[in-house]
């Protein structure tokens, strides 16, 4: 009793119980983004039939350093060279940060070597912060859940990179770029972390309850909604109505992706509902005509087809804050800022990308041959296949 009435009496007891709620339901946040830094994204590159190992492996390394260096940078950009405080939010930026140089990596998978990788993590992540900083600094721009700063940057950074190290013979396929039953079946491991986790993702940095609120719900939506026009757009345009398992494996996440410019903005759910819709069918349109255009006319090899879930869909939610805004349904911008944000996005992130491909294309050589794209055999000791037993 005597203990009781001590606590009851503490003027700090409520205080403390407070913080410790609120810190517990900021790291369910900051573990759900991590399971997709190091589950969602490596898993979702495991498709291809002999570079498992890779795809998961370097997804691990270059997340390790991707996060200390995206700590430090963005501290020193947002800090002014001040000291750095380290805490979640820190910590969940780190993520992000990770999160652009996955999506890139996606790009040049299997085609670049692991010390090429960490190099381009160190450039692109520091270009990275540098664009954040413009359009949440200087154009005041809204994207809460990075669709512009994140998927768009990230996938256009890749393809420059891909384009910069594009060598001749891809054009027609390589023999060992495809992937086998259980290959795809680990990669979709990948796709429904992904899937499940995003409305985290999208959420994870609102300002107030009310935006973080809106960012789950209409996140949610967008996924749904994308799913079952994913799942529809392929069997359109699929052979004798097929689906294919590369545009379930990636389109159904394009939802999250599109929406997360508006995803704290009142957009009603029917708002919701029509940019997720919108980009699964962009996302399986663009797997099925134009990836295939980039190959053979911009000379542009994209092994995962980021461009098609990143950002085709980033750019779908760039133009879908400006319609939220024309709309009346958000006054956190203006439709000027939130172009020259995408703009801003866009544009670094190709100069970027072509800078750090020429850089690891002719100053940090490394780059595999042809002939060993897309196996882990030349960076990981891996186990032999079993010879048939002719006997």
């Amino acid at each position: 009793m005597k203990q009781s009435r001590m606590l009851s009496s503490s003027p700090t007891a409520p205080t403390q119980q407070k913080w410790t709620d609120l810190l517990s339901y900021i790291l369910v946040i900051f573990q759900d983004v991590h399971v997709m830094i190091f589950v969602g994204f490596g898993f979702l590159m495991t498709f291809l039939k002999k570079y498992g190992f890779s795809s998961v492996g370097i997804n691990l390394l270059i997340a390790a350093l991707g996060l200390q260096w995206g700590t430090f940078v963005q501290g020193m950009v947002h800090r002014h060279g001040q000291t750095i405080y380290i805490g979640i939010k820190n910590m969940i930026n780190a993520d992000f940060s990770t999160a652009t140089v996955l999506i890139s990596f996606g790009a040049v998978l299997g085609k670049i070597s692991p010390t090429q990788m960490l190099i381009m993590t160190i450039i692109e992540i520091t270009v990275f912060a540098g664009n954040e900083y413009v359009v949440g600094e200087i154009f005041q721009a809204s994207d809460i859940g990075a669709s512009m700063t994140i998927h768009a940057f990230g996938a256009y950074f890749g393809l420059a990179v891909a384009g910069a190290l594009y060598r001749t013979g891809l054009r027609k396929g390589h023999e060992k770029e495809e992937s086998e039953y259980h290959s795809d079946l680990f990669a979709m491991i990948g796709t429904l972390f992904l899937w499940m986790f995003w409305p985290s993702f999208n959420s994870a940095i609102a300002e107030t309850a009310e935006e973080q609120y809106l960012a789950i719900i209409n996140t949610y939506l967008s996924l749904v909604a994308c799913v079952l026009t994913a799942f529809a757009m392929s069997s359109l345009v699929g052979h004798r109505g097929k689906l294919d398992m590369v545009h379930i494996q990636n389109a159904t996440l394009a939802g999250g992706v599109a929406v997360g410019t508006c995803a704290d903005m009142k957009i009603h759910p029917y708002g919701s509902l029509i940019i997720g819709s919108i980009a699964g069918m962009v996302s399986v349109l663009g797997f099925r005509f134009l990836t295939p255009c980039l190959t053979a006319k911009l000379r542009i090899h994209d092994t995962c087809g980021v461009h098609n879930l990143h950002g085709l869909p980033g750019v779908v939610g760039g133009l879908s804050s400006i319609v939220a805004i024309l709309l009346g349904v958000s006054t956190a911008s203006s439709m000027t800022m939130q172009a020259a944000a995408l703009g801003s996005s866009i544009g670094s992130a190709i100069a970027g990308g072509l800078i750090t491909g020429l850089i690891l294309r002719f100053i940090v050589r490394g780059q595999p041959s042809k002939d060993n794209f897309f196996d882990d055999s030349v960076y990981w000791e891996v186990p032999k296949e079993k010879e048939l037993d002719n006997v």
